[in-house]
């Protein structure tokens, strides 16, 4: 095998986000990009050299052109194995399940999850370490610190290889075993949920579609569902993986799934995926269960699923998401650890037996069995939960907030904003801050007001500057944060969270309870003022 050394000069911007290097696809195809950013992971990452890779994406615009790509620099750097999703596919939590049931020292998984594809869209890179997570800051940090000043990348002249065939490759010196992207995430999946019972549900004349947004699940979920459970080809809405993702936002809430919200008043149950996988949404007839409150309704009935059954060790939340899983915890009597966001967060805690599920309020829901959120997972946990209660999703919903309150809630995004007025906004609310608590907001009395930090209680190390928040003790929260995932200009995210417990105002319009609050953050942030915009552009 002949390795050749590439000269190049390094890129500026290389610095992984919450969940990655995400790209506009025409930044990624520059010659060398991708390149030097994942020649930095091989340099930084010693583990991998003479070590078991597992490679693949969501489908999106270049994914099988960046694995070629990567495969090649892989040869070079010394890599003996690769295990590739055929067709260079791989859910990210279906990467995390492979990694850990084939020991590989790590996985590179091409996405940029929820966010548009195509030749105009966009394109993303991470990298997961060998317990199967988001790789921490640390590793994420020295790869950056390296695309700095990198001078060369190696790799080697070889043809393309078949991705679409299973088997055995080689390619110079290195192994590669083209595998079933589904099949170990499936056979993982089964020993968790009571699959006899969803598919009883399944055959009761139970109304359910599944919407793959033409993203990588879609093969996943007709795995499972159809030819695991019996359901109808019927059931799956565009479940054929599209590199533009069919001209779609593979974004699973309502504002971006308008077919299948369409559909929910002849349903029982609807759900779907985003572009990798690792997302998920939930409806019932005339209801979106917010993704803070399916974590908390999958908490308290978790011994339901056989993989619970003897019951969970804690929970864990991103600190943006609301607090009805700490009201649950805290019933039950299991700790519940507020992280930053970012999945990579949950890693030392799963790692440790701390938590056993684990969640954010950006659609992100999942357990143990990986180090990812699983977007298929959860809608098997629902499954397995209804086949079990046999009653309506709103029931469900409606008995937890008797229990355990409601917590009304609501994120706010402001998208592609001018990346200094974003930043000026965030820095006047930051300033005033310490004057903020002993003020009111609709008669609710500011007991905090921080930037938060975070001391992981595993490694000890400090995350800073990570959401902008002004609580209202146990009543209400306003948090404002800056988002890691675009592409263009900058995100901000406001999030609203008001607790009630008198179950004969459970009921209420959700934007109307949040209004004052909402109020408040243009107040003190002067979102529409300073862009110019009659409000956000999404509401979730």
């Amino acid at each position: 095998m002949s390795i050749r050394s590439v000269a190049l000069q390094p890129f500026a911007g290389q610095k992984p986000g919450t969940s990655g290097l995400r790209k506009k696809v025409r930044e990624f195809q520059q010659p060398g990009y991708l390149e030097a950013f994942v020649q930095s992971l091989f340099d930084t990452q010693a583990d991998l050299k003479g070590g078991r890779l597992a490679l693949g994406g969501d489908g999106r615009y270049f994914n099988r052109e960046a694995v070629q790509i990567i495969l090649r620099l892989a040869a070079a750097n010394g890599v003996a194995h690769v295990l590739l999703g055929q067709g260079g596919l791989l859910s990210t939590p279906a990467a995390s399940a492979v990694i850990r049931a084939h020991n590989a020292q790590g996985g590179i998984v091409l996405s940029a999850s929820h966010n548009p594809g195509g030749p105009q869209g966009d394109f993303g890179i991470k990298y997961n370490i060998g317990n199967g997570g988001p790789a921490p800051e640390a590793v994420t940090e020295a790869i950056y610190r390296r695309s700095q000043d990198i001078d060369r990348y190696l790799t080697i002249d070889a043809a393309d290889i078949d991705l679409d065939r299973l088997g055995e490759a080689t390619l110079g010196g290195m192994r590669i075993s083209i595998i079933d992207p589904v099949a170990d995430h499936a056979a993982l999946l089964q020993t968790l949920f009571d699959f006899d019972a969803i598919r009883d549900l399944l055959h009761s004349g139970f109304r359910m579609r599944f919407d793959g947004m033409h993203a990588v699940t879609g093969p996943y979920a007709r795995r499972v569902l159809v030819d695991m459970l019996g359901a109808p080809e019927s059931l799956l809405l565009n479940a054929v993986p599209l590199p533009d993702f069919g001209g779609g936002h593979p974004d699973p809430n309502p504002a971006h799934a308008e077919e299948l919200v369409g559909l929910m008043p002849g349903l029982d149950f609807g759900a779907a995926s985003d572009g990798d996988g690792d997302r998920n949404m939930i409806l019932g007839p005339g209801i979106a269960v917010s993704p803070s409150d399916s974590l908390a309704v999958l908490a308290a009935n978790a011994t339901l699923a056989p993989g619970y059954a003897a019951g969970i060790a804690g929970i864990a939340r991103s600190m943006p998401t609301s607090r009805a899983a700490d009201a649950v915890a805290k019933q039950l009597g299991l700790p519940c650890f507020e992280t930053p966001t970012g999945w990579k967060f949950f890693g030392n805690l799963l790692d440790a037996g701390r938590i056993t599920l684990c969640g954010e309020e950006s659609y992100g829901t999942s357990s143990n069995h990986v180090r990812e959120k699983d977007g298929l997972w959860a809608v098997l946990f629902w499954l397995n939960l209804l086949a079990k209660r046999r009653e309506p999703v709103a029931n469900i919903l409606a008995q937890h907030w008797r229990q355990f309150g409601r917590h009304y809630y609501s994120r706010h995004d402001y998208e592609a904003v001018e990346t200094a007025t974003a930043q000026a906004a965030m820095a006047d609310l930051a300033k005033a801050l310490p004057g903020l608590v002993g003020r009111s907001i609709d008669g609710m009395a500011i007991t905090q007001a921080d930037d938060f930090a975070y001391t992981d209680p595993i490694d000890g190390s400090v995350s800073k500057a990570q959401g902008l928040r002004v609580i209202c003790g146990e009543a209400a929260r306003v948090i404002a944060r800056l988002s890691g995932t675009g592409t263009e200009g900058a995100t901000v995210r406001l999030y609203f969270e008001r607790f009630e417990a008198d179950p004969a105002r459970q009921q209420d319009d959700v934007q109307a309870r949040l209004k004052p609050l909402i109020d408040f953050a243009e107040s003190q942030l002067g979102l529409r003022r300073r862009s110019g915009r009659a409000g956000p552009d999404v509401v979730t």
